[in-house]
């Protein structure tokens, strides 16, 4: 009876210290999706750029979306084609985009073919300059295994829902920045 006891007690051990071997390195499960909102107003006195300090591993990829609308998210880069306006410049386009670093997310406007401190109606500096939220969501560049999903398969980044669903986000869960 000694015996057996005791080949159960080595067989315990045997089989726990394998479960606990982690030389599976491919599979980073301690690398989760984040999203993070960001409200500011593009001015000239700030070069059209809202920027914001953020820590960004170098793990990570970062995809940013513009809130469209009450609940409608598009990505950026994206190019604006303004109508024709009495009075102003036309063919008016210009791109929201935007830079990153290890350190800090930059949203800016780029508008190389007009001024939009004078080429812009009252109503287009209120709809595209004024208050503008933007989500940051940052990615792990290794979809394999992360946040849960042990997809294969890329996702879609350029639709927001996609990348919620893919990364299993919860919106409820959102760090509103400052």
């Amino acid at each position: 009876m000694k015996k057996i006891l005791l080949f159960l007690f080595l067989g315990a051990v045997g089989f726990t210290a394998y479960s606990c071997d982690n030389n599976d390195d491919t599979v980073d499960y301690d690398t989760i999706a984040q999203m993070k909102d960001i409200t500011g107003t593009f001015s000239n006195s700030g070069n059209y750029t809202i920027s914001q300090g953020l820590g960004i591993p170098s793990t990570y990829v970062v995809l940013v979306y513009r809130l469209v609308g009450g609940n409608a998210w598009q990505q950026i880069p994206k190019s604006v084609y303004l109508p024709d306006v009495s009075g102003k410049p036309t063919n008016r386009v210009f791109d929201y985009n935007f830079l990153f670093n290890s350190q800090n997310v930059e949203i800016r406007i780029d508008d190389e073919n007009f001024n939009l401190a004078s080429d812009l109606t009252s109503g287009e500096i209120t709809s595209y300059l004024n208050n503008q939220t933007f989500r940051i969501v940052l990615v792990p560049a290794n979809t394999t295994g992360v946040g849960g999903s042990n997809k294969k398969a890329s996702v879609d980044t350029s639709d927001y829902n996609a990348v919620v669903k893919y990364y299993n986000l919860d919106e409820s869960k959102v760090q509103v920045l400052k």
